[in-house]
């Protein structure tokens, strides 16, 4: 029998995104993710000024522009050896963090759960509740999800004057210092984004719940404790009932840079890892961690619209040079970076294994990685930011009338080369740097959704989310939603990572 192909283009993700799937029956044995947007702001970064990253760089992106600059101001750091106060270092920190429990908490109820309320579930005993819960723009959570999110940008806004593409970070420091006044507000914001998150999300005290630390724990808590209101509970028990605990498992190779640098150890030489929480690469399948090492991370050009080079490239020689060939077996405008050899998972489930969470890799040992669990960290990570949000707060009022900028000499960039590293809200974000003469000779950037979503490399092997559906039996191909649980669970964002009509089948997936 032959082949049969689908062409699914997906709503409720940031761009672009085209899926690709050639099914035997209703079983999905080959997948192709395409990136269909071409931007190239690596080739508009040549030639600049290395600071004009700091303005540039944050438009990338209208959900992380506070990860990119971050990240920038990182590189350009490590490139001239530059001393940054603990002052800016926590002030960096704590609006990365109020970033990132936005867009978790947005991509959880207005991006995931919308698929929940598919009529296919309508005879499920729970669909009345998650229908009330979780109905687009209507469901009580969803509205209350839209008013706490907009809330905590506002600590964004205190310090970088508006939100998103701001450009308050400098090789150094910051622009402004926190002042007393700004802690009574960022306490404020954060006790509020909390009172909804124990109340509506969780149904319970931020401690009790980062206290739970194996699957026997959790699922006691959720027969047990969970009230009927909890969002994370409805969540997770109509998932599983729905079997999401069962599909997309992907690459099983987990990739975290390590999360908030440390404001004491962020300081030149600029040596090993600085993170609060560790970076490293965790096997899913022997339940081990490696230390991280950046020396490793390179990018393929086989399968994606690229002038082609041979194998892998490490970011610093790396090149974004379009190449666009239709007709061709290359299927995407997204590179495939790879770590070693490996295809690797970034995202709120590796920054949580690599870093420790038992109650997560507890639930990975006993299931492996799944669609389910790749949602339920998310949440799990947007309760520990909140809670790290407020001994950030109380570091940081320590610091006040510290220096929050410590010049650099004009020279410091004027040649060099460095990278920063940050973990965003859909994963591990890197920028590498050369500059040359006091002008910007290479430019890369690696997103969380370019190692998620990446075509096959020069040794053929599938990105992460093409292993992801391959296996997956479709209930109604001409309906396929479990391929949107699977690709929504990581919050793809195509406009970071880079229109093309193909041939055969072609559904517009989503509500």
């Amino acid at each position: 029998m032959p082949l049969t192909t689908l062409n699914i283009d997906l709503n409720r993700v940031e761009g672009d995104l085209e899926f690709q799937v050639d099914l035997d029956g209703d079983t999905v044995v080959d997948a192709r993710c395409v990136g269909t947007l071409f931007r190239g702001f690596e080739q508009l970064l040549i030639g600049r000024a290395p600071r004009d990253a700091l303005v540039i760089t944050p438009r990338v992106c209208g959900i992380c522009g506070t990860a990119h600059l971050y990240t920038a101001a990182l590189a350009l750091e490590r490139l001239a050896q530059i001393p940054v106060s603990p002052h800016a270092t926590l002030v960096r920190n704590l609006c990365l963090m109020a970033e990132n429990v936005q867009s978790d908490l947005r991509q959880s109820f207005l991006f995931f759960t919308p698929d929940l309320v598919h009529r296919r579930y309508a005879d499920e005993p729970l669909f009345a509740d998650v229908e009330r819960a979780f109905a687009p723009l209507k469901g009580r959570i969803v509205r209350g999800a839209l008013g706490a999110t907009r809330k905590i940008l506002e600590l964004v806004a205190i310090f970088g004057g508006q939100w998103p593409h701001s450009s308050y970070m400098l090789p150094g420091g910051i622009t402004r210092g926190a002042t007393a006044r700004d802690l009574v507000d960022c306490h404020d914001i954060v006790a509020q984004a909390r009172e909804w998150y124990e109340q509506d999300v969780i149904g319970d005290t931020l401690e009790h719940w980062l206290a739970l630390d194996s699957a026997d724990a959790f699922f006691a808590w959720l027969d047990t404790a969970a009230p009927a209101g909890s969002a994370l509970g409805l969540l997770t028990q109509f998932a599983r009932s729905i079997g999401l605990q069962h599909i997309g498992a992907g690459a099983g190779h987990f990739l975290s840079a390590g999360s908030w640098h440390d404001p004491q150890r962020w300081q030149p030489p600029y040596g090993e890892p600085t993170g609060l929480i560790d970076a490293g690469l965790y096997d899913g399948q022997h339940g081990t961690v490696t230390p991280f090492d950046p020396a490793l991370i390179n990018e393929h050009v086989r399968h994606a619209w690229y002038r082609p080079y041979p194998g892998g490239r490490h970011p610093y020689d790396g090149e974004t040079v379009p190449d666009y060939q239709p007709d061709s077996d290359r299927y995407t405008w997204a590179k495939a970076p790879r770590y070693g050899d490996a295809v690797v998972e970034t995202g709120p489930l590796a920054e949580l294994l690599v870093g420790g969470d038992r109650l997560i890799r507890d639930l990975l040992r006993q299931e492996g990685p799944n669609t389910w669990l790749r949602q339920f960290a998310r949440l799990r990570r947007a309760g520990l930011t909140l809670h790290l949000m407020k001994r950030h707060l109380d570091d940081l009022a320590g610091q006040l009338g510290t220096p929050h900028f410590l010049p650099p000499p004009d020279s410091a960039l004027a040649d060099g080369e460095g990278f920063g590293l940050v973990q965003a809200a859909r994963g591990t974000l890197g920028h590498w740097i050369r500059v040359e003469q006091g002008r910007i000779s290479r430019y890369q950037i690696i997103t969380p959704t370019a190692w998620n979503a990446s075509p096959k490399d020069s040794n053929g092997r599938h990105g992460h989310w093409e292993q992801s559906v391959i296996g997956v039996r479709l209930a109604d191909p001409g309906d396929p939603v479990e391929i949107g649980h699977i690709i929504r669970a990581h919050d793809p964002c195509l406009v970071c990572t880079v229109h093309v009509v193909g041939r055969g089948t072609r559904h517009r997936y989503g509500i």
